[in-house]
């Protein structure tokens, strides 16, 4: 029976089959969030919603890594099975054999390729959210205690990296990372001019980013307005570490800053003047809000 020569080769694949089982069944052996000990909710620092994008960005990692080279394998074992099997030998079978083995080592090489990739921006933009985030903590402290500060607060499309709130007003903080391009002859060039409608690097220009800040701070006006029953000053600020930032004009309700020295800026700058009670209803309702995210993890995910 002709159909018994390509049945009975499946018999060598067996084992590649079994790896590979085992590869799927391993791809969420690590898992870097916890929970707390006293309410089992999950705990948060900031970043927390890229360090989660980063655990699955190396578990798609080793995915690839871990099944390319049984994949590629596969049609190879096969083919000799067929050799052992056939009753004659079909040279252009087995050259499709080849072939096709070629091209699963060419696209998981390039897998891998935009996997490294894709952890290395995640890990800028991580880095760039922590060096935000601990410079926000310094607002923090007990003799200070009218300050308090949010991290991945969800909107309703959205994650806003922070959210800090002083006597004077609420600051939503977002943070972006950019690699800073080199000169020939080896000179950083890491100066940024923001204008009215978008961010001129070296080399480039973006509007999203402003965009994005804007409209996290009129989304969070509107939402605060709503639950707390009055208007609360909002302003957004968009941060790029590592970048010296000139303005050509920024846009009305928009800080765009280094990030360095920012716990000072934003408790320098008058918004207006937030009573007690206002005060307390707005970390109430953002307490709230921020726990939407620990319920629902995939409620949205950062922009980088």
């Amino acid at each position: 029976m002709a159909w018994l020569e390509y049945l009975l080769p499946l018999i060598f694949l067996f084992p590649l089959g079994a790896m590979a089982v085992i590869v799927i069944a391993l791809r969420n052996l690590h898992d870097a969030r916890v929970r707390s000990p006293f309410n089992a909710r999950p705990l948060r620092e900031p970043g927390q919603a890229l360090r989660n994008r980063l655990d699955r960005a190396f578990a798609t990692l080793f995915l690839n890594g871990a099944l390319g080279p049984i994949l590629t394998l596969a049609p190879l074992v096969y083919g000799m099975g067929r050799m052992l099997f056939a009753s004659r030998q079909n040279w252009v079978e087995w050259a499709l054999y080849g072939a096709l083995s070629t091209v699963l080592v060419l696209v998981y090489c390039f897998l891998l390729i935009r996997d490294f990739q894709h952890i290395r921006r995640i890990k800028l933009g991580l880095a760039c959210d922590l060096a935000v985030g601990q410079e926000l903590e310094r607002l923090v402290s007990p003799e200070a205690h009218p300050y308090f500060v949010f991290h991945d607060v969800p909107t309703d499309t959205d994650i806003i990296d922070h959210v800090a709130i002083t006597p004077h007003g609420v600051f939503v903080v977002e943070t972006r990372a950019r690699t800073r391009p080199f000169t020939a002859d080896g000179r950083e060039i890491n100066v940024v001019t923001v204008e009215p409608e978008r961010l001129r690097f070296p080399g480039w220009s973006e509007h999203r980013p402003i965009l994005k800040t804007l409209r996290a701070s009129h989304w969070l006006a509107g939402w605060l307005e709503q639950r707390c029953g009055q208007p609360v000053p909002v302003m957004g600020v968009l941060t790029l570490p590592g970048w010296d930032i000139t303005c050509a004009g920024t846009p009305e309700g928009l800080m765009v800053v280094s990030g360095e020295s920012l716990s000072q800026q934003l408790s320098e700058r008058r918004l207006g003047d937030l009573d007690d009670e206002l005060h307390d209803r707005v970390i109430e309702a953002l307490i709230e809000r921020a726990a939407e995210l620990d319920r629902n993890p995939g409620l949205s995910e950062p922009s980088i």
